[in-house]
C-alpha cells in the first residue's frame, strides 16, 4: 500500500513537471510523516489499548512486561520500519542518498531492538525470579551476562552496518586484541565463571545468611550479580564481595541450620571447684522433693546400694556416693527435654568439659526449635537464667574472678 502510494505520487509529481530533486524531499517528507503517524498511532492507541488489556486480564507475565517498557520499546520499531521500507522506495533513483537514508533508519532500528530485547531480558528475569522460589539459579548473573552478549553482538553489528562489512570479518579481527579484551573484562569472566560454580554446586543464594570475616560480611544475601555479591549485614550496611571471592576463599553459610529447623545453643557454665561435693541427707531429701529427679534418684539408690556398706561407713571414699555437681547434671538434662522450644529429635547434651583457672565448666549444647535471632536469644537466656538462679538448691556456686566489691568486702573482715 505505502509503496503504491509513492509510486503514484511520483508520477503525479512528474506529470505536472516538477523538478526531481523538490519530488524527492517532498516524497522524504512525506516518508518522515508517515512515519511519524504510525508512532502517533502506535504510541497512542496501540499501547493505549494494550495497556488496558494488561491490566484487565488476570495473567500475571504480561504485566511484568509492561512494567519493564517491552511493549513501549516495541512500539518505537514502527515508524522505523516504515521510514525504511519508505526511504528506499523514495530515493531509488539516487542510490548514494537511499544507501544513507536506509543505514541511518536500519541503526535506528537495531539500536531500538536491542533496547526492546534488553526490556524483554529484564522481563523474563524477574518471571523467573517470581517461578524461583528456592532462589537457586544465578538469575541476575545471567541477566548481566545476557545483557552483555547482546550489546556486543549489537555493537558488532552497528560496525559492520556502518562500515559495510561483514560481522565475521570484524569478529575475526577481534584476535590481536584478545588479550586487551580480557584484561578489560578479568572480572566479568572471573564474576561469570565463579557465578556458573556457585549455581552448579549450589554454594550460595539470595536470602542465605553468610559469614565472611575477611570482607566483614555476616548477614543475609540481597544479590547475586555477574561480578558482585552483595551482603546486607546486621547493622543494615552493605558489604560487596567479588563473585569469584566465594570460590578462592572460605565462607560460613548458615542455610543448613535455616533448613534443620534448629539453632544450636552451645554455652557452658562455670562452677566453682570449691562447691562441689557428696551429696548429704539433707540435700538428697531435698532433691528427691523435685518431681524430674526422681527417677533419676531412685535409679542411683538402687545402683548404690549393691555396694558392701561396711566399707563406705568407714570413710565415704571407700565407695561411689551422689555428688550435687552430678545430680546437677542430670537435673539439667531433664528440664531440657521438658521445655517445648528445645528441638526434641536433634542433639541435647549436658556435659562436663575440662576444669581451668575459671572453674568447671558444665556446657550445654542442644537445639532450640525456634530460628528467629530475637526468639532465640531469648530461649538461651531464660534456660542460663533459670540454671544461674537453681545453683544454690544444688550448693552449688558460679565461679566469679575477684572484683573491686569482693577485695573491699574482704579487707573490712580483716580490719
Amino acid at each position: 500500500m505505502l509503496e503504491t502510494l509513492i509510486q503514484n505520487s511520483k508520477a503525479f509529481f512528474e506529470h505536472h513537471g516538477l523538478p526531481d530533486w523538490m519530488a524527492t524531499f517532498t516524497l522524504l517528507g512525506m516518508a518522515l510523516f508517515a512515519g511519524l503517524v504510525v508512532d502517533l498511532i502506535a504510541r497512542r492507541g496501540l499501547l493505549k489499548w494494550v495497556q488496558a488489556s494488561v491490566h484487565n486480564n488476570k495473567i500475571n507475565w504480561d504485566d511484568v512486561l509492561w512494567k519493564h517498557g517491552v511493549f513501549k520499546r516495541a512500539a518505537h520499531l514502527l515508524p522505523g520500519l516504515v521510514f525504511y521500507h519508505a526511504a528506499g522506495i523514495v530515493l531509488e533513483a539516487t542510490p548514494v542518498t537511499a544507501a544513507a537514508f536506509t543505514k541511518a533508519a536500519a541503526v535506528y532500528l537495531l539500536i531500538m531492538g536491542g533496547l526492546t530485547i534488553m526490556a524483554l531480558i529484564n522481563a523474563l528475569t524477574e518471571l523467573a525470579d517470581l517461578k524461583d522460589s528456592d532462589n537457586k539459579l544465578p538469575l541476575r548473573s545471567l541477566q548481566q551476562l545476557f545483557k552483555l552478549i547482546m550489546i556486543i553482538a549489537l555493537a558488532v553489528t552497528l560496525l559492520s552496518l556502518l562500515l559495510d562489512q561483514n560481522p565475521i570479518y570484524l569478529l575475526s579481527g577481534l584476535g590481536a586484541f584478545t588479550a586487551i579484551l580480557l584484561l578489560i573484562f578479568k572480572d566479568t569472566i572471573l564474576g561469570l565463571v565463579g557465578g556458573i560454580q556457585l549455581a552448579a554446586n549450589d554454594m550460595v543464594r539470595r536470602g542465605d545468611w553468610i559469614e565472611m570475616g575477611k570482607y566483614g560480611a555476616d548477614g543475609d544475601v540481597i544479590d547475586v550479580g555477574l561480578t558482585t555479591v552483595k551482603v546486607r549485614n546486621w547493622d543494615k550496611t552493605i558489604t560487596t564481595i567479588p563473585t569469584y571471592a566465594l570460590i578462592t576463599d572460605s565462607f560460613r553459610n548458615w542455610r543448613g541450620m535455616s533448613e534443620s529447623g534448629g539453632r544450636r545453643i552451645k554455652r557452658s557454665v562455670f562452677l566453682d571447684v570449691s562447691s562441689i561435693r557428696f551429696m548429704d541427707a539433707t540435700l538428697q531429701a531435698d532433691m528427691s522433693k523435685v518431681s524430674v529427679l526422681q527417677p533419676y534418684l531412685q535409679s542411683k539408690q538402687a545402683e548404690l546400694s549393691q555396694q558392701p556398706s561396711e566399707p563406705l561407713e568407714a570413710s565415704p571414699v571407700n565407695g561411689r556416693r551422689l555428688t550435687n555437681v552430678g545430680t546437677f547434671r542430670a537435673y539439667l538434662e531433664d528440664y531440657l527435654k521438658n521445655r517445648t522450644d528445645i528441638h526434641p529429635e536433634m542433639t541435647l547434651l549436658v556435659r562436663q568439659l575440662a576444669p581451668s583457672e575459671k572453674g568447671l565448666p558444665i556446657e550445654i549444647y542442644c537445639f532450640s526449635a525456634r530460628q528467629e535471632w530475637a526468639v532465640y536469644e531469648s530461649i538461651q537466656a531464660d534456660i542460663f537464667d533459670h540454671i544461674y538462679a537453681i545453683l544454690p538448691s544444688f550448693g552449688l556456686r558460679a565461679f566469679q574472678s575477684p572484683t573491686g566489691h569482693d577485695f573491699q568486702v574482704f579487707s573490712s573482715h580483716h580490719c
